[in-house]
C-alpha cells in the first residue's frame, strides 16, 4: 500500500510539473504580444495582428484550463455522467457533421449505448481532431457491437503511432515531436481515456485506430 501511495504522489508531482510546463508557453507568448504592443504607437494592422495572436494563446489557455478540470475530476471519481439512451448512429454522424474534412460513417442503425452524448462527443471528438491533424487521408468513424460490448473506432489511412509513443499514447502530456511543433496540449486521448474509463469502458489503439469499447 506505501508502495502505491508513494507511486500516486510521484504522479501527482509529475501532473503538476508539466501541467506547469505547459501552462508556461502560451502565458509567455501572451506577454510578450501585449508588451509589443504597448512598445510603440502601431498601426490599426498591427494592433489587429497582436490581439488575434494574443486570442488564440488566450484560446488554447482555455482549452488547457477545461481539460485539465476534466481529468482532475476524473482522477477523484467525480467525472459526473448525465445518462441516457443514445443511438450509435445519430451519434457517429453528429461528430462526423462536426468537421469540414470529410469524415465517412459506418455504423448498422439500431444499436443503442447507455451514457453521456456529451462527453462521448467530446472523446469521439477529440479522435477525429487527432486524426485530422496527424493523419492522413480518408477518416472513417465506425462502430461494432461485440457480445456485451460496442466499439467506437476512429480509423485514418496513415502510418499510425510511431512504435515508441504507442504504449503511452494515453498518458497525459504524451506527444511526437510533430504535434509539439502544431501546439498541441497532449490531452486529448488522456481525456478519451478517462471518458471511457468513467462509462467502465477503455480506449486502445493499434496503428492508425483508436477504439473505444463501452458496455452495451
Amino acid at each position: 500500500m506505501l508502495g502505491r501511495l508513494e507511486a500516486g504522489i510521484a504522479r501527482e508531482r509529475r501532473f503538476v510539473a508539466d501541467a506547469s510546463h505547459e501552462l508556461r508557453t502560451p502565458l509567455a507568448l501572451l506577454r510578450t504580444e501585449l508588451e509589443l504592443a504597448q512598445r510603440r504607437p502601431r498601426s490599426p494592422e498591427e494592433l489587429r495582428a497582436a490581439l488575434d495572436s494574443a486570442t488564440e494563446e488566450v484560446d488554447r489557455l482555455t482549452r488547457l484550463a477545461e481539460d485539465l478540470l476534466v481529468l482532475a475530476r476524473a482522477d477523484e471519481g467525480r467525472l459526473q455522467l448525465r445518462r441516457e439512451e443514445i443511438q450509435v448512429k445519430d451519434l457517429l454522424e453528429t461528430v462526423a457533421g462536426r468537421f469540414n474534412q470529410n469524415v465517412e460513417v459506418g455504423v448498422q442503425d439500431g444499436d443503442s449505448i447507455v451514457g453521456d452524448r456529451l462527453r462521448l462527443e467530446q472523446a469521439l471528438g477529440n479522435l477525429v481532431d487527432n486524426a485530422r491533424r496527424h493523419g492522413a487521408g480518408t477518416i472513417r468513424l465506425e462502430a461494432e457491437r461485440r457480445d456485451d460490448r460496442i466499439e467506437l473506432r476512429v480509423t485514418d489511412e496513415g502510418p499510425g503511432f510511431p512504435p515508441e509513443l504507442l504504449p503511452h499514447a494515453f498518458d497525459r502530456f504524451t506527444r511526437g515531436d510533430e504535434a509539439r511543433e502544431r501546439g498541441g496540449t497532449g490531452l486529448g486521448l488522456a481525456i478519451v481515456a478517462a471518458v471511457a474509463k468513467a462509462h467502465g469502458g477503455r480506449a486502445h489503439a493499434k496503428g492508425s485506430t483508436v477504439t473505444i469499447e463501452l458496455p452495451g
